[in-house]
């Protein structure tokens, strides 16, 4: 899994499995005894990266004030969302043939949000009221204009802005 995740980050998901399976020092039998298909390796590297993202929240608000946790995963869930430029059209392929599992990545990414957003009412770093689903629609409109932007910044200031926007109002 490690070499997929490197190689799919890299370069995208058309890398050859043998050279994964070569890498990882299996052989391509064992590779396809586990990830019968390529489709199967590229979700299972999704669905690992999508554990680590939503998993990594409760850390954060231990580590940090909600509001400040909040912009800490808001970037990891940016990288998050670029290293999938590279493998999500064979996992959309997957999906739409019903090859693949359709993910919750929505509705688990909604559901993080709903805890920062909770945590930062509780203290009085967010607004009472913000609902986690247009934080999540914020998040994506976020991601998608700067798919192809080549201004290395841009998105980090578009992500402050949202976390200022959900800041209480002087």
């Amino acid at each position: 899994m490690a070499v997929a995740r490197r190689a799919f980050t890299t370069t995208d998901d058309s890398v050859p499995l043998e050279s994964i399976a070569r890498e990882a020092g299996v052989g391509i039998g064992t590779l396809y005894r586990h990830f019968p298909t390529r489709e199967a390796l590229v979700e299972a590297v999704y669905a690992a990266e999508l554990d680590d993202l939503v998993g990594s929240a409760s850390g954060l608000l231990d580590q940090f004030e909600p509001d400040v946790a909040l912009r800490v995963w808001m970037s990891r869930y940016a990288e998050f969302a670029a290293r999938k430029r590279g493998i999500i059209d064979t996992l959309r392929a997957g999906w739409s043939s019903g090859r693949l599992v359709t993910p919750t990545t929505r509705e688990r990414i909604t559901a993080v949000l709903a805890t920062f957003i909770a945590a930062g009412e509780r203290v009085g770093a967010l607004r009472p009221g913000i609902e986690p689903d247009d934080v999540t629609a914020l998040l994506l409109g976020v991601f998608l204009s700067t798919a192809a932007d080549t201004t290395p910044d841009r998105a980090d200031r578009l992500l402050d802005l949202v976390v200022d926007g959900l800041r209480p109002r002087a």
